[in-house]
């Protein structure tokens, strides 16, 4: 197969000449994936391309972009990227296997949020007067095994004296109208999103500057734990992101590497408090 490089790209090969190859930026498009993520993963040793070309371009073929597929399916089922290398590397199953696999646990997730998506549906229904709903459909596709998954790993992680904490937070949550909670949860989104805001637009970790958006997610932690929350406590919490794979997957969703720099920002916000 003969490539043609030309003004820094790399002309398409004829669909008999055995594949296509696609610079950083093309696969970017094609995937939808940052070329900032891209580079993350090559740095990682994660995704590295099949060869750098003599224009220092990167260049990628069918191997590399259904290694990518695989990347995102585990990350969409939650698994943390640090985790993923070791389970590509490791994984010696027919790709069709595992992509049955995929589909499963896809399917499953898929169901559980339409089933969320009717709640939510009907719950603004309910706030805009347009149907009754019962108290006890509030909460019709959320998963108490999740949510008790959680909490026991909270406690072994933290030890049994944070069960009564558990508690007493959702007890807070309990007692709010539904309109309550609603801005509850939008607040967090809210304070969540103007963080990765920061860290897309290049923001080091421990810039001063951080300090207003650190403080609202900070106000916020202690509004959903329905206490104060002390600046070694929100350090901890820091941890907590970074260790529990649901975490880091609901944060990366925002950019590939926000985890670690929350969690970072977080540390370096509760050390300035206590100084």
């Amino acid at each position: 197969m003969t490539l043609t490089l030309r003004q820094g790209l790399i002309s398409r090969p004829r669909k008999d000449e055995g594949m296509s190859m696609y610079t950083v930026k093309q696969l970017a498009k094609l995937s939808g994936v940052s070329v900032r993520t891209l580079h993350h993963y090559d740095q990682m040793g994660l995704l590295k391309p099949a060869f750098t070309g003599e224009n220092r371009y990167r260049y990628y073929g069918r191997a590399e972009l259904l290694r990518l597929q695989d990347i995102l399916f585990h990350r969409e089922l939650g698994v943390a990227l640090a985790d993923v290398g070791k389970l590509l590397e490791v994984d010696g199953r027919d790709r069709i296997e595992m992509l049955c696999e995929h589909r499963a646990a896809l399917s499953q997730r898929l169901e559980r949020s339409r089933l969320l998506l009717t709640t939510i549906d009907r719950t603004i229904a309910d706030l805009q007067g347009e149907e009754t709903m019962d108290d006890s459909d509030l909460y019709k596709g959320f998963s108490p095994e999740k949510q008790a998954e959680y909490e026991d790993w909270l406690v072994s992680r933290y030890g049994e004296e944070l069960r009564p904490v558990i508690e007493h937070s959702k007890d807070g949550l309990r007692n709010l109208s539904k309109n309550g909670l609603a801005e509850r949860l939008a607040e967090g989104e809210a304070a969540g999103a103007a963080l990765a805001e920061e860290y897309m637009r290049g923001a080091v970790a421990d810039d001063p500057a951080n300090a207003p958006l650190l403080q609202r997610h900070h106000a916020w932690i202690a509004t959903m734990w329905n206490k104060e929350c002390p600046p070694e406590a929100y350090a901890g919490l820091a941890d907590l992101y970074l260790e529990h794979p649901d975490f880091r997957a609901n944060f990366d969703r925002h950019a590939e590497g926000f985890t670690d720099w929350l969690s970072e920002a977080m540390k370096v916000y509760a050390a300035r408090l206590q100084s």
